[in-house]
């Protein structure tokens, strides 16, 4: 039996439909207008003739871009970054967020750790302190200097904090009754009920990794060690 919808029911699924249109629209209209510069001649787009449509078709662009044997090097230490901070960057958040989850008969400084995490989430040493130490254990030029610096992310930590501590008490103490220890329980129980959780902070990292250029800039001293984040600033400055 087919319900009919009221007046009402009708108005909110046409707003509904317009709003997603629009935020729709919103992300893709830039992506596209991109597009369309790149593909456009250098004379069109500083006339400022290029709206939605390609204006002076070439591709000489994309041509400069595949003859830099940089750009190439640069995407694959970007590839190199995204991969090593990422499985750096879960197994620092997983053994971070475990202990913060437990209850304070268990883990009785647990409030405070949690306090110091949220501090320094909200403040950091600054940018100079930061150089200073990544030089003084000789990371500059390295890939693990692009990644050891933001490998534990507190906002992630806390995202995974809130889920474990939703997870069934009585799987731990099951875990506890054959014999496994905290370890044990970490990897065995509480990781693979986490999945949908470790899925969506790994792919909030793998973003963060994939867009963040600064570090480059910082931290790279020859051409040949910049992510391709770093690489396309440097061409756009």
């Amino acid at each position: 039996m087919i319900e009919n919808k009221s007046l009402g029911s009708k108005i909110f699924d046409i707003l509904n439909v317009v709003i997603l249109i629009a935020v729709t629209l919103i992300c893709i209209v830039p992506v596209w207008y991109v597009l369309c510069v790149s593909l456009s001649s250098r004379e069109a787009v500083n006339a400022g003739q290029v709206a939605l449509w390609p204006v002076g078709f070439n591709l000489l662009s994309y041509k400069k871009i595949m003859g830099e044997t940089a750009f190439f090097g640069s995407f694959l230490v970007s590839i190199k970054r995204v991969l090593l901070g990422t499985g750096i960057s879960m197994v620092c958040i997983l053994m971070a967020a475990f202990p913060l989850s437990r209850t304070k008969k268990q883990f009785p400084k647990r409030d405070i750790f949690m306090w110091i995490f949220v501090f320094c989430m909200l403040f950091n040493g600054g940018t100079v302190p930061w150089y200073i130490t990544m030089k003084n254990y000789h990371l500059m030029d390295s890939i693990f200097g692009l990644v050891l610096g933001t490998g534990l992310q507190v906002f992630n930590v806390i995202l995974a904090v809130n889920f474990f501590k939703n997870l069934p008490t009585e799987l731990e103490e099951a875990c506890f009754v054959d014999g496994g220890g905290p370890w044990r329980n970490l990897i065995s129980i509480y990781v693979p009920l986490a999945k949908p959780m470790v899925a969506t902070v790994a792919l909030f990292t793998m973003v963060m990794y994939w867009n963040e250029f600064f570090q480059g800039m910082v931290l790279s001293t020859r051409q040949t060690s910049y992510p391709l984040q770093t690489y396309i600033q440097q061409m756009v400055v």
